[in-house]
């Protein structure tokens, strides 16, 4: 294992830490293109508001996997984060490619921001297990933007 420059954890809490890292980063990754797909996309009522702040939640998305890459390596691993590994390890069910209602963007990417949530939850969990509280609130600082973006997006669907 490469060095790490983080002191008091043993290979065993950084080996698991890592694959958090990579795993979430993988799913970070296919969200933001699924973001963006949706951006590219989109049609209807209130399209320029919903496709400009898809182009600001797909820049906060990369942040925050800027954020985990760079943990790896600090860490003494190795980011996973190009789009065949991302590919590999992504937990994000495929986004339609062939979808252009606001609203049906608005529930597919709703369900995606849900799920991915659920996992950066479970990773800051298991990072208290490992000893690594410090990545566990990289995952906290993650979790929030994503849980607030979902609401920004899932805001702009119609109320009946």
């Amino acid at each position: 294992m490469p060095e790490s420059f983080v002191a008091g954890l043993d290979d065993q809490a950084r080996r698991k830490v890592i694959d958090l890292l990579n795993a979430n980063l993988a799913d970070t990754i296919a969200l933001t293109l699924a973001v963006k797909q949706a951006h590219w996309t989109v049609k209807g009522h209130g399209f320029i508001g919903f496709h400009e702040l898809l182009d600001d939640v797909a820049d906060r998305l990369r942040d925050g996997a800027d954020l985990m890459a760079e943990r790896a390596t600090i860490l003494g691993g190795f980011p996973e984060g190009t789009v065949e590994a991302a590919f590999k390890k992504a937990d994000v069910e495929p986004y339609p490619t062939d979808l252009e209602d606001i609203d049906g963007h608005i529930d597919a990417l709703k369900d995606r921001f849900l799920k991915v949530g659920a996992k950066l939850r479970e990773a800051i969990e298991a990072c208290e297990d490992a000893g690594d509280d410090d990545t566990g609130d990289l995952f906290t600082e993650v979790s929030r933007q994503v849980d607030k973006d979902c609401w920004f997006i899932g805001a702009n669907k119609k109320v009946k």
